[in-house]
């Protein structure tokens, strides 16, 4: 059965059944995603105070058959938070349910509304003397809610996994509009189906996330930096397994670069202070967070002058000061900055097993140099296996001058990354855009579970149409 159009009658008829102040015009920022991909054809907006009106607004949606778009800090890069195309939606922004409810720092826990900004997450922890690692380039931005809906990963996966990891419990509401009070802190609760991990990566397909109790860790009582220069990714995995054999969960960060994300800084960034006098290669970011009177400086130190003698590396800097450190980290955190600045013309969040990183990195430029002549910038969080293999045109060309080619270097990266066991989705979601990925992709015993918990959950297809599973 179609969906009907958030029109003025639906408007008059949530008007009625709500306050004065939640229905509010709708800004262009709610039609737009960060890649410029996909843009909203309008709707309306609903910015609900608590999660009563959030179910109130889905039980109108539900008996009219509107679409409804939930909508977190619209910080997303798979277009998750647009809908281009069908009848307008309701667009239903958490922003003002924004509040940290509770922290209990015995239990190591905070509980906060899908609203909350990341990084006011993280500062509630640090007010407590507790971390919550979660840790993304967007965190100013980025809202707690999405940060679950889409699984978000971050530079603290190593250590502390997944967004998915790092949840104990979720208040939601489903697409008929009950509430579910699942806003548990217990680590142990065996009662069946686990509808909270069905919740976290199902990007707004099978309700709306409005409150969370989150894990939270100790503070490190001491953290190290080193940007170390290796000889090859191979080097790079080696260098890991020593890191984490000498120092176990006390590696917090493992981030791997390539001279073309360096290059590409100095092209369009050149403020930006780069630590070597030459771009190297490939180098590692490590960060080390540790305890138990663990001096983090000579902990790097001891590993730099081990990898040395075993010739994994040939040079490096260990941060001096917490100045130094943020440095380090902001050179990172602005290589995707400089990778927009550039235009690429086909980016890919991609994950493999870590063993198979060096054959991936080896072989892909062999498929895409049969397309082209194209510039790569291979760059990620190696501790976990995610890569961003992104592909641009050569220096001076824009990505305007290769029209269409960009999903035959898509499909070329992920059939390779298929062949090799690893995803094409690792921890940006699929979202919109790579709906075609996962059919081509999934598994088909998968897919259909997928489908038929969908038709069970959201028979009318109201939440989020479009996004993961295609109509």
């Amino acid at each position: 059965m179609p969906l009907n159009p958030a029109d003025a009658s639906f408007e008059a008829i949530l008007r009625a059944g709500l306050p004065e102040d939640i229905l509010r015009p709708l800004a262009p920022r709610y039609l737009e995603e960060p890649r410029g991909r996909y843009v909203g054809q309008g709707g309306l907006l609903a910015l609900p105070h608590d999660t009563e009106q959030v179910a109130t607004l889905i039980r109108a949606a539900a008996r009219h058959r509107v679409a409804i778009i939930p909508y977190g800090g619209g910080t997303g890069l798979v277009g998750g938070q647009v809908l281009p195309e069908g009848p307008a939606p309701l667009i239903l922004s958490l922003e003002r349910m924004n509040a940290i409810r509770a922290i209990y720092p015995e239990e190591n826990v905070l509980v906060a509304e899908a609203g909350a900004i990341l990084a006011d997450v993280q500062n509630a922890a640090a007010g407590a003397d507790r971390l919550f690692p979660l840790s993304l380039a967007a965190e100013g931005s980025a809202r707690i809610g999405g940060n679950l809906a889409t699984n978000a990963g971050g530079t603290g996966v190593l250590r502390y996994g997944n967004a998915r990891d790092l949840c104990l419990g979720l208040e939601a509401v489903l697409p008929d509009g009950q509430i579910w009070q699942g806003l548990t802190r217990l680590r142990k609760n065996n009662t069946g189906y686990d509808l909270r991990h069905l919740l976290i990566g199902a990007e707004g397909t099978l309700g709306v996330i409005t409150a969370a109790a989150l894990k939270l860790y100790p503070q490190p009582a001491a953290s190290g930096t080193a940007l170390l220069v290796v000889e090859s990714p191979q080097a790079a995995l080696k260098l890991l397994s020593l890191a984490r054999t000498q120092f176990g969960e006390m590696v917090s960060a493992f981030e791997l670069i390539h001279r073309q994300g360096l290059d590409f800084l100095s092209e369009v960034l050149p403020d930006i202070r780069q630590p070597f006098p030459a771009p190297p290669e490939w180098s590692v970011l490590i960060e080390l967070g540790t305890s138990g009177g663990i001096d983090p400086s000579a902990a790097l130190e001891q590993l730099f002058a081990t990898a040395l003698g075993a010739d994994l590396l040939s040079d490096g800097l260990i941060a001096q000061n917490s100045q130094q450190a943020q440095d380090f980290w902001h050179l990172r955190e602005m290589i995707p900055e400089a990778n927009r600045l550039i235009g690429s013309i086909s980016s890919h969040d991609i994950s493999l097993p870590l063993g198979a990183i060096p054959d991936f990195i080896a072989a892909a430029p062999g498929r895409i140099a049969a397309l082209g002549d194209f510039r790569i910038n291979c760059f990620g969080h190696l501790g976990d296996g995610n890569l961003h293999y992104n592909v641009f045109p050569p220096q001076g060309r824009s990505r305007d001058a290769y029209p269409g080619l960009g999903a035959t270097i898509k499909r070329a990266v992920h059939d390779l990354v298929q062949e090799m066991g690893g995803s094409f989705s690792a921890e940006h979601g699929v979202g919109r855009l790579k709906t075609g990925d996962l059919e081509r992709y999934g598994d088909p015993a998968k897919l259909s579970a997928m489908r038929a918990i969908k038709a069970a959950l959201d028979p009318q297809g109201i939440m989020n149409p479009g996004a993961v599973l295609r109509g």
